[in-house]
């Protein structure tokens, strides 16, 4: 394992009920200005809005409301956000959603408090913004951890770049497995997945020395693939989607990747896909995941042969290292086909005239992990993109 730094600053409230526990006592450390920020709105319908607002009234707060956050948000968007923050004092932002709605508010919290273009400064500069926005989340479908860290996704239309951006921090969490009720399943099944891409590719960053980091993720794994099985069979039990909320936690907190180089090669691929098409995210990872690690197992074959056996019970006896690793992605693939979700981009309504276009600048912009087990390339990528029409 390597040498490393830890700490958490986010306090989370888990369980049925617990926006009442946590926003009354949260709020009142908040000032009197708060950005409520959403999504599509519907978080209107669902009875979500009603609960936060009387929770905001109680407190006195003044509400200036952010909605209109889409999946994959731009950093138009967040730019939008940032204006109406500075020109509306807000003192706190409380982000009620999931993933992209959290994501985007990280970065609005911080870009509302510098005069400099934070995209700008993170990318050209490789500087990284020290203050924000306090914040705050109400997280309302399980999947991307957004609320466990100051990472951030944003898609820049301009530039063709969906990139990771360092933001804020939230204060606070409200994690509540019944607001998840009101998600399509595709979209639940579809974070589900995003969770447990995380923890792979958590898994297969280096090194490979049977650490604990890598036991709690193989854990997680386990977790998230028996509960997405459960919340498909038994779609109104709280019980897996619980279960599912916390898994999301722990794959993006920080636990997993203690002493870890991570191998996120799989989400690089993923964003320049969503910067040219605006996919969904899980589906993308769905697709991608089985032809790359095709390409990379030979460079880890302990790691996937362990990987089979630990998470999908297969039996090792009389099969080598590369036939297990072979063995374990098999059964990835099928599990995937199993829940539902796409195993081809044409599946996902990527296809016809210009794809391979498309296919080739998504390659040629992708980010290059060096953790991998194989390190790819510009070429590598789009061989992988290609195998997978």
């Amino acid at each position: 394992m390597n040498s490393f730094t830890f700490s958490y600053p986010t306090k989370v409230y888990f369980g049925e009920g617990a926006l009442a526990q946590a926003l009354p006592g949260e709020l009142a450390k908040a000032g009197q200005t708060v950005m409520l920020a959403y999504g599509g709105g519907s978080i209107k319908k669902n009875g979500v809005y009603d609960a936060v607002m009387e929770q905001l009234n109680a407190a006195g707060k003044r509400v200036v409301e952010f909605s209109g956050i889409t999946p994959n948000p731009t950093y138009a968007k967040v730019q939008e956000g940032a204006a109406l923050a500075r020109e509306e004092g807000v003192d706190f932002i409380l982000a009620v959603g999931g993933g992209s709605v959290i994501d985007c508010c990280k970065i609005v919290s911080v870009q509302a408090k510098t005069n400099r273009d934070v995209w700008t400064m993170e990318f050209a500069d490789h500087e990284f913004p020290t203050g924000g926005i306090p914040m705050g989340a109400v997280v309302t479908i399980f999947g991307t951890g957004a609320e466990m860290n100051n990472g951030a996704v944003i898609t820049n239309e301009a530039t063709k770049q969906k990139n990771g951006m360092g933001g804020s921090f939230h204060s606070f969490a409200v994690l509540d497995p019944a607001y998840t009720l009101s998600a399509p399943m595709k979209q639940a099944v579809s974070g589900a997945f995003d969770m447990l891409s995380h923890s792979m590719e958590t898994y297969f960053g280096k090194p490979y020395d049977n650490n604990l980091s890598d036991r709690i993720a193989l854990a997680n794994m386990r977790c998230i693939i028996d509960n997405t099985r459960a919340m498909l069979a038994a779609p109104e039990d709280l019980a897996p989607r619980g279960e599912l909320f916390w898994a999301s936690a722990m794959a993006e907190n920080g636990i997993l990747k203690i002493g870890k180089a991570t191998a996120f090669q799989a989400h690089m691929i993923e964003h320049q896909l969503g910067a040219y098409t605006d996919c969904n995210h899980g589906f993308g990872l769905a697709v991608i995941h089985p032809a790359m690690y095709r390409h990379m197992m030979a460079g880890a074959p302990e790691q996937f042969a362990r990987f089979a056996v630990e998470v999908w019970g297969i039996e090792p006896a009389g099969k080598s290292e590369d036939e297990l690793a072979a063995v374990g992605i098999d059964a990835l693939e099928a599990y995937i086909k199993e829940i539902g979700l796409p195993s081809t981009l044409s599946e996902m309504g990527i296809s016809g005239e210009g794809t391979d276009d498309i296919l080739r600048a998504v390659a040629d912009s992708t980010i290059i992990i060096p953790s991998c087990p194989k390190v790819l390339d510009a070429d590598e990528v789009y061989e992988i993109l290609q195998e997978v029409k």
